[in-house]
């Protein structure tokens, strides 16, 4: 996606060569235009798809799975990291390590907002090693829905995430994929 590459290069921050800061318009400050499009862009990938609810994970991809929803017409269930008293007791649960934070969570959705009939388009805003599509698909199984496809803004090709998915054959789709950052610059595939 041709707008998204060019925003990533305008403002994006390349802090040695795993990190890539894009936080003044996907995940801290939110560039709203630039989410319809990308909520346009994720509808034409899965128009042929039957998607029942829009899955991510807190904090970062709640807001973009929100915008991709509305062209779904279909909710957003998110995982949360955090315990809570006013949390469902009956949850499906899983192990994530955030490779960004450098520490694992337990996430969980609560069981009445997954079930068996849905269709589910994951939607998260990066993919480096793969590991809180892995925990979200753990849910998916143990929810016994199907997953449909897994939408990913910016993936990091350099580390192995997007690799595993697609050996597992899991249907994912990244509208950034980046080969390579050094010397501050973002080396697209």
């Amino acid at each position: 996606m041709d707008l998204l590459k060019e925003r990533i290069v305008k403002d994006g921050q390349v802090e040695g060569s795993e990190i890539l800061k894009v936080d003044s318009f996907l995940n801290h400050q939110i560039d709203v235009e630039l989410f319809n499009e990308i909520g346009k862009e994720f509808k034409r990938l899965y128009d042929q798809e039957e998607i029942t609810k829009i899955l991510t994970i807190e904090a970062s991809g709640i807001g973009i799975a929100c915008i991709v929803a509305q062209y779904f017409n279909v909710p957003v269930v998110f995982a949360k990291k955090t315990e809570s008293r006013n949390l469902d007791k009956e949850t499906y649960e899983s192990e994530v390590y955030s490779f960004t934070k450098q520490k694992s969570y337990r996430i969980r959705v609560s069981k009445k907002y997954l079930n068996e009939k849905d269709k589910i388009l994951v939607i998260d805003d990066f993919l480096a090693n793969g590991k809180a599509a892995f925990g979200l698909k753990d849910i998916i199984d143990q929810s016994g829905a199907t997953l449909k496809g897994i939408g990913i803004i910016i993936e990091k090709t350099f580390q192995p995430g997007g690799k595993v998915l697609r050996e597992q054959g899991i249907r994912l789709d990244s509208l950034a994929r980046v080969k390579e950052m050094k010397d501050g610059q973002v080396i697209f595939e």
